[in-house]
């Protein structure tokens, strides 16, 4: 059975922060996405997906392969593609986030929470795109409740965001 996406605890101020320990597969394959990173700044966008779509296989708990994927889809001007993407990984934080028993704080500034709330971010803009925005909202309602300080502006994202005439909020 593959590893799963958890948390941990880390001792600090008020009884400590928490923050996501990706699976050792992921952790294994963080110079892959570097070499993801290359391949989309070079213009290898078909190379850099297929092989993100590889590393899934071999590590279905990979938020930054998840999260990449989402930005290649909106690259695309592909909303509901990457919304997927962006959906994936955020589903995969909050089960782990449940698993933990919801624990708090987790915030951005720790680098194994960051892929989760830009994935986040990514399906706020998502959700927002397609007119979704009672879901964009609880999203964001979600991410604040970890991280108050809001430091990808996923409020404000909301704010500046309307519902386009004829789609039906969710």
């Amino acid at each position: 059975m593959a590893e799963k996406l958890r948390l941990q605890e880390h001792p600090g101020a008020a009884g400590g922060v928490w923050e996501f320990l990706h699976p050792r597969c992921a952790r294994k394959r963080r110079d892959d996405i570097e070499e993801v990173e290359a391949m989309v700044a070079a213009g290898e966008t078909d190379v850099a997906r297929e092989e993100l779509v590889w590393l899934l296989t071999e590590c279905p708990d990979f938020l930054d392969a998840h999260l990449h994927l989402g930005l290649l889809a909106l690259e695309e001007d592909d909303p509901k593609l990457a919304r997927g993407h962006f959906g994936r990984a955020y589903e995969l934080g909050l089960k782990a986030l449940e698993a933990a028993g919801n624990p708090r704080p987790v915030p951005y500034e720790r680098d194994g929470n960051r892929a989760f709330f830009e994935a986040a971010k990514g399906l706020v803009h998502c959700l927002v795109a397609t007119g979704r925005m009672q879901l964009a909202k609880d999203v964001v309602r979600r991410a604040t409740a970890l991280d108050p300080s809001d430091p990808l502006g996923l409020v404000s994202l909301v704010a500046r965001g309307r519902t386009p005439p004829g789609r039906r909020d969710e």
